[in-house]
């Protein structure tokens, strides 16, 4: 090969081997960028710690749990869950009541604080867990974000159903069945082992599914009866997290939600979408 053809392949080399290595420098600094706005962007958003359980007091929900809430080591035990999910310490403790209600909340909130023994004629997930949550971490705010609407659990039941009758009957018949990884007998279960299990991602898409989606199979001839009434039980969820983002909240908050199944499975959607909000692991304080 002559000299001139050398020198020229040794120019080309060179070129490429330093466009390449400038390259890999330039995605390795877009990398970087890109870790820098994420990261920048993560630590602006509001943590919230969306805590998932059953109506321990009286409750109009279709589907209870059997829960004495006025036994007083049911109690002990609600309260030995309390101590675990202090180490999240919220600043603000969100629960399901509707915000008309929060003067009177806040009022009972406070009598709680100054006398803990203080006694509840029938005491809720509220009362038990929420009130001593706030007394172990000194949280001055809580408030409720609930919005009450009219839903009909039990449509597919009351039409005749064109849709997809053999389907609803057979989801409707024993819907846990479908989500063999949260199947369990609750009965063997104590009350944190319930927990655990309710805030597990695949029974809160269970609990989406029980009381919304699979009512799209339900629906008579032209009709959408079951499709609408799901989609009153989404805008429920979605008036409540509208209610959430009227609070002022800011970087250095830290939220506590305690809601039922299906609303803390919405929010985790939610939340999981949100540049405002970032959701904490439940899973972490709950040990």
């Amino acid at each position: 090969m002559k000299t001139q053809q050398l020198m020229a392949l040794f120019v080309l080399t060179t070129f490429c081997s330093f466009a390449q290595k400038k390259s890999q420098v330039t995605l390795k600094s877009d990398k970087n960028t890109t870790a820098a706005k994420i990261q920048n962007i993560e630590s602006e958003k509001i943590p919230i710690l969306n805590f998932a359980t059953f109506h321990m007091g009286m409750t109009s929900d279709a589907n209870t749990t059997e829960f004495d809430e006025n036994d007083e080591k049911n109690q002990a035990a609600v309260h030995d869950i309390a101590k675990k999910l202090s180490l999240f310490k919220p600043t603000i403790i969100i629960v399901e009541t509707p915000p008309s209600f929060n003067e009177k909340l806040l009022a009972e909130y406070n009598s709680y604080l100054l006398n803990p023994k203080m006694k509840f004629k029938n005491p809720s997930e509220i009362e038990l867990l929420a009130y001593e949550l706030g007394r172990i971490c000194g949280t001055k705010k809580i408030v409720g974000i609930d919005h009450k609407m009219d839903y009909n659990y039990t449509i597919g039941d009351e039409i005749v159903n064109a849709v997809d009758s053999v389907w609803y009957k057979k989801f409707y018949k024993n819907p846990l069945s479908f989500y063999p990884k949260v199947d369990v007998d609750e009965n063997k279960l104590n009350l944190f082992e319930k927990l655990k299990n309710s805030n597990q991602p695949s029974f809160l898409d269970y609990s989406i599914a029980v009381n919304a989606e699979m009512l799209t199979h339900a629906g008579t001839e032209n009709a959408f009866e079951g499709a609408d009434e799901a989609a009153k039980y989404y805008q429920r969820n979605l008036r409540m997290y509208s209610n959430l983002n009227r609070l002022n909240l800011t970087k250095n908050d830290r939220v506590f939600i305690i809601m039922g199944l299906g609303h803390t499975a919405f929010f985790r959607h939610f939340i999981s979408r949100s540049p405002k909000y970032k959701m904490v692991n439940t899973f972490d304080y709950l040990k």
